[in-house]
């Protein structure tokens, strides 16, 4: 058995122990009373509040240790990817780029200035349009935020105070690709029946069925755009900040929140949490802990896939993270401990786009779901109306993409918690 198997085996094994003491801890109220565990070694004579005080340290103990088993598994993983990654590149010709980010590219805002258009622009021409292509999903990790008018930085402080805004946080999590066409097509295996058996010397063969079903999903369009003035656009530094920054920021957002709550109807993107056939876990009696675990079982079972990420609500971890037994004795480390982001072993994700009292347990590999570019980010420059006599101009800027979820059932939520 591999290292990598044997690291997941130890931390399976680690979740069913805790699950064990979760379970033994539980209540006919749904609360935890860690004084009724019994699998926790060293228990013999212990009782009361030293009893749960001894039970919660083991909890945290074995919290540690599987979310320490988790990383290391997610450390092999990366390894043995990385592995791969370069066995393909060795078998690469020379002259074909075994990955697009090895070119080096120039910010938007340098190809902006650097355009003849706008340099001719500057000469006082007013026609063309500049377009600056290649700025995809991957490449843009970096953000350069601007604010919306700018005075001489003489009489008053450089730079600004950051409007609040909600952050990119499912973006990270979502593999990538690209599709040169308007809509990404796949076949799919909805049927399998698999009818082997042993079979006596002379007899007929058994005889399995197997049919596949083409799906699609569409290319979906975000934009965006502002007017400014030709006063702004002059001050070079500042237009080459403000272009690599607000307009691209904002096209993002909208995209990370369409990943998960888009409706389907165009020119939507169809967003998981809207996606037909992915399953459901429902909270009940469970406290929520239980719950999440019962979706990864069927992940598992019925998706046939393993849990990679939780996806949760500010609101909704913030409940997980102050979780007490029911003689108030922090479940999930003290307040005086910064905490594992983690339940189960697994990365939580918090994301105010997602619903809240609503969780989302998924395997977020490259076989279950993809975002599919298009065409990247492009930023755009015009006159619209009557903007050319009034020293105006407008920028836009658009992305084209299709999320596939090629697997419904790789993902579930988890409802009422």
């Amino acid at each position: 058995m591999s290292e990598l198997k044997d690291l997941q085996h130890a931390r399976d094994t680690a979740r069913e122990q805790l699950k064990t003491i979760f379970t033994e801890a539980k209540t006919d109220e749904g609360v935890h009373d860690f004084r009724r565990v019994k699998s926790v070694p060293g228990l013999d004579g212990v009782e009361g509040t030293d009893r749960s005080i001894r039970v919660a340290e083991a909890v945290r103990s074995k919290n540690d240790e599987l979310n320490a088993l988790q990383i290391k598994v997610e450390t092999l993983q990366a390894a043995e990817k990385a592995g791969s990654d370069f066995d393909h590149a060795e078998n690469t010709p020379a002259n074909v780029p075994s990955h697009p980010g090895q070119k080096q590219r120039k910010s938007a805002g340098q190809q902006m200035t650097e355009h003849a258009i706008y340099k001719r622009w500057l000469g006082g021409e007013r026609d063309g349009a500049i377009e600056i292509p290649d700025y995809g999903l991957k490449e843009l990790k970096t953000l350069f935020e601007t604010g919306a008018g700018w005075g001489p930085e003489s009489v008053r402080l450089p730079g600004f105070v950051d409007a609040v805004t909600r952050p990119l946080e499912i973006i990270d999590i979502i593999p990538t690709g690209q599709t040169g066409q308007a809509q990404v097509v796949y076949m799919e295996e909805t049927t399998r029946t698999h009818s082997s058996a042993e079979t006596a010397a002379g007899g007929v063969y058994n005889e399995s069925a197997f049919a596949l079903t083409e799906k699609t999903s569409a290319v979906r369009k975000i934009t965006d755009s502002i007017p400014v003035t030709d006063e702004q656009l002059e001050d070079v530094a500042m237009a080459e900040s403000y272009l690599d920054g607000r307009l691209r920021f904002g096209l993002r957002q909208r995209l990370d929140s369409q990943i998960l709550v888009g409706d389907g109807t165009a020119p939507n993107l169809e967003g998981i949490l809207n996606k037909a056939g992915i399953q459901t876990q429902a909270k009940g009696t469970d406290p929520v802990p239980d719950a999440i675990f019962k979706a990864m079982t069927k992940l598992r079972l019925v998706g046939r896939v393993m849990p990679t990420h939780v996806v949760m609500n500010p609101n909704d971890w913030q409940g997980i993270r102050l979780l007490r037994t029911a003689d108030g004795i922090y479940i999930w480390g003290n307040p005086s401990e910064s905490g594992p982001e983690r339940i189960w072993g697994l990365p939580v994700v918090q994301s105010s786009a997602q619903t809240e009292n609503t969780g989302l347990v998924g395997s977020f590999e490259p076989a279950w779901i993809s975002l599919f570019e298009r065409r990247g980010i492009v930023i755009e420059r015009g006159f619209t109306g009557s903007q050319f006599t009034e020293g105006k101009q407008t920028l836009r800027g658009s992305l084209r993409t299709a999320l596939s979820i090629f697997r419904p059932a790789a993902f579930a939520t988890v409802t009422g918690i």
